[in-house]
Parts: C-alpha cells; structure tokens; sequence
C-alpha cells in the first residue's frame, strides 16, 4: 500500500521526485465555483522557491506552477484539480556517490530497506523538493477557509531563539529568515554563514498561528483538530518534533497555570484570558488563534565527511556534494502554513458535513 495523499473531504496527493522532470499534486475534494487561478498559487510558490538568498540552496528553480484540469473560466468545478511544476535545473552527476553509500540522518537507507531500490538523485521522492507540491495545494485550501489568516515565522535557529519582546510581526518579510524579531535576524546572519561557509548546517524552529478559525472545528478521538494538525507537520520532511500550543512546556506548570480561564463575552461567547492550549480543547477549535511549534532537524546533505557504510555492508566516509539549505527551516515557513491551510480546510468541509452549513 502507497501513501502518498491526505485529508478526508478535502484531500491531495502529491507526485514526482527532486530530480524528475516536474512535481505535483492534485486536489480533490475542492468545493465548485471558487475563483482560481496560477496566479492565486504563484505568491506562495515564489516564498518557498530556492536561490533566493545565500541562506538557502543555490538551486535555480522558477517553481511557476501550471493548472492541468478542474478549472473551467477561472473557477472550481468541483473534479480534481492536477497542479504541475517542473524541474528545470538539477544536477544529477552531483549525487554519484550517493548512489554507492548512504547519507546518515537521510532517508536513503530507510528507502533501501523498505524498496530494495531508490532513486538516490537529490534524494529522490525523500527530498524537500516535494513540498512546493504541498504549498501550490495550500494555495487552493486557503481559498476554502478566507476567514482564517495563516502566518508561519522562525522563532530559533541553531538554538539562538528570538526575544518575544521584540515580535513585530511587519519584520516577517524584511528579511530572508521570516524572522519577527530584527535583532534575531541579524544574529542568524553570521550563524548561518558560518555553518554554510564550514560545510555544515543547523536547526529550526518554525511557529504559525492561524486566527480566525471559529469554535467547533475538528472532531473527538479519532478525527481531533489537534491529531490532525500534528500529522501534517510530521509529514513534512526534515520534521522531528511539533507541539500545540505551549506544549512540552504544559508538563512543567500546574493546573492553575496551565488553565484557559474564561469570562462572559458580550455576543455570548466566552473570552479567554489565555490561551495556553493553543486554541484546541478536546479535539475540536476553541474560536482562539490556533498555535503549532514546529522542529526541523539540520539539513542532512552536508560538505563534512561522516561516517556511513555502502549498499554492500563496508565501512566508509560520505561527503554529500551539491547545493544545500544550511537550515532547511528556513524554507519550512510557507510550507508549514501550507499544510496549516490544508488541514484547516478539510476540518471546515468536515465540521459542515456533519453539522450543516450554518455551523460553519
């Protein structure tokens, strides 16, 4: 059995390998009549795509995305949407001793031992070239949910955090880590340099918070908006840890602390004075900003010689060649809001099969 789709009503599956001749994904599920075109997709494509700073691969790629079907006058029809992108500047020769021995920390012999064969150019189906087809199908789920806003930023690298005090949301886009925190930012220049420029590379974390999301999405047990979201992240490659809310974090306050009081509100719904919960309780949202932290583990194509053995069981050293995030994480951003929308779309089309269209 092959998984490579998900979500429940709104759902997408993704195809193509890093060294391919284009990716893509094909959204089903995506309700009729929605006003869509390559341009509505491009922006998010553009803050993903690679070469655009010294922090991130020098890989040149346009990413402009193409829509194969489920469009009709430039809306929704209601049947599957296909979304393509091609490849346009790899370097398979770069990866001949990938061929031969595995990376540590990659996927190449987890590959190996599942298929007994892998395609080990730029990593194959394993690279985090596949998730430009996440964010061109988080394009389309973002047109489902226009109430809800989306924002992703890195928060750490290398374990050099920002100063919450200093959060200015409006720094986000003012430089290349999505950084809110301009001190941080500057910090995270030479760090990253540094790593870059000594053939290594660092960590990440990513936080987004979505807000706008109303009371009542998501579903108990099996289907919670919580398990949910915590499964999308973890699917993104390089993703080691995710936490909602405060997380890890909750294990250290006690009840008191850890609780979400609330007050009458004046349209009847309850005021939180706090959300430590991360805007899901039970399973289902809460009406406050949903909040996910997100841990990305150093890029594992690195200039620095490690130990490893090859496809024959001997003893050797791998130096992975080729062009290479120094963080990853730093290009997790659109993708972790991405996968934010597409969750948060499916969880509305769910919330409104069983509850009815008022409910939404």
């Amino acid at each position: 059995m092959s998984f490579n789709s998900f979500g429940r009503v709104f759902r997408f599956s993704t195809w193509g390998e890093s060294h391919g001749p284009a990716i893509g994904a094909v959204v089903d599920g995506c309700p009729p009549g929605l006003a869509l075109s390559e341009a509505d997709i491009q922006p998010f494509l553009d803050k993903r795509k690679p070469g655009t700073s010294k922090f991130t691969t020098q890989r040149r790629e346009a990413d402009e995305v193409r829509i194969l079907s489920g469009v009709f006058e430039g809306r929704t029809t209601g049947t599957p949407i296909s979304l393509m992108i091609e490849n346009t500047d790899q370097r398979s020769k770069d990866y001949s001793e990938v061929a031969k021995a595995y990376r540590p920390g990659h996927a190449d012999y987890a590959y190996d031992a599942k298929y007994g064969f892998r395609d080990y150019r730029g990593g194959g189906r394993s690279s985090a070239r596949e998730t430009a087809s996440r964010v061109a199908a988080g394009a389309v789920a973002r047109l489902v949910i226009p109430d809800v806003d989306i924002f992703a930023y890195v928060s750490e690298i290398g374990g050099d955090a920002i100063d919450p005090a200093r959060f200015d949301a409006s720094e986000i886009d003012n430089n290349p880590f999505f950084c809110p925190d301009p001190e941080a930012a500057k910090r995270w220049e030479k760090l990253v340099d540094e790593a870059r420029l000594d053939g290594s590379s660092l960590g990440a974390v990513v936080e987004c918070v979505a807000s706008g999301v109303p009371a009542g999405w998501g579903a108990p047990l099996y289907a919670k908006l919580d398990s949910e979201l915590a499964a999308a992240m973890m699917s993104i490659n390089a993703v080691k840890g995710v936490e909602i809310g405060d997380g890890f974090a909750a294990a250290r306050l006690r009840g008191e602390q850890n609780a979400d009081p609330m007050r009458p509100g004046d349209d009847g719904a309850p005021v939180f004075l706090a959300n430590h919960a991360g805007g899901i309780a039970g399973g289902i949202s809460t009406g406050q900003p949903v909040k996910v932290r997100i841990a990305f583990k150093p890029t594992s194509s690195i200039l620095i010689p490690v130990e490893t053995v090859t496809r024959e069981g001997k003893a050797s050293d791998i130096v992975t060649k080729g062009r290479h995030d120094p963080c990853v994480g730093i290009r997790g951003v659109p993708v972790v809001e991405a996968m934010m929308a597409l969750v948060l779309a499916d969880q509305k089309l769910l919330h409104r099969a069983q509850c009815g269209d008022e409910a939404c």
